[in-house]
């Protein structure tokens, strides 16, 4: 998964990281993920505002009161602020949801020192199994298991017990 601030901070980066995987849905996953995020940003800006419309007349309704005269039309569009600002919040949920769910098909950057390939045919390999240094003794190529028993460190006879 790919830290959505990673996208907004450094989005071509990321794309040309990930170019080199040579998967072109990773490019489309990204852009639509960056598409979701502003759409999230907007959502948040928009439920903000009317929060704030909604104290200024809960302030108001108030101070109407206190004065006993009508505050029924205020209160009739505070009201419908708050369904507004309902309706946000359950498509902000709904995008954060997809928003997530994307991310998490989105890996992260691979490292610059990685070859450039489609698959494992294109990998260059550093050290496998039967390529260890020169400077290991024949003793010092036993498995952990045989050498930890051979101290006396570990009885696997009675562990089986």
């Amino acid at each position: 998964m790919i830290d959505v601030r990673l996208l907004r901070s450094q989005p071509e980066a990321v794309r040309e990281a990930l170019a080199r995987r040579a998967k072109p849905e990773l490019l489309e996953h990204i852009d639509h993920a960056m598409r979701l995020d502003t759409r999230l940003r907007d959502i948040t800006a928009e439920r903000d505002a009317i929060r704030a419309k909604i104290n200024d007349i809960s302030k108001q309704v108030g101070a109407l009161r206190r004065d006993k005269k009508d505050a029924e039309p205020l209160m009739t569009e505070s009201r419908r602020l708050g369904e507004n600002e309902k309706a946000l919040d359950e498509e902000f949920a709904q995008v954060e949801s997809v928003l997530h769910d994307l991310l998490l098909r989105i890996p992260n950057v691979p490292h610059p020192d990685v070859s450039l390939g489609a698959g494992s045919d294109d990998n260059r390999v550093v050290r496998g199994p039967a390529q260890l240094p020169a400077q290991f003794a024949p003793h010092q190529r036993v498995p952990h298991w045989e050498a930890a028993t051979a101290l006396g460190i570990l009885d696997s006879e009675r562990a089986v017990k």
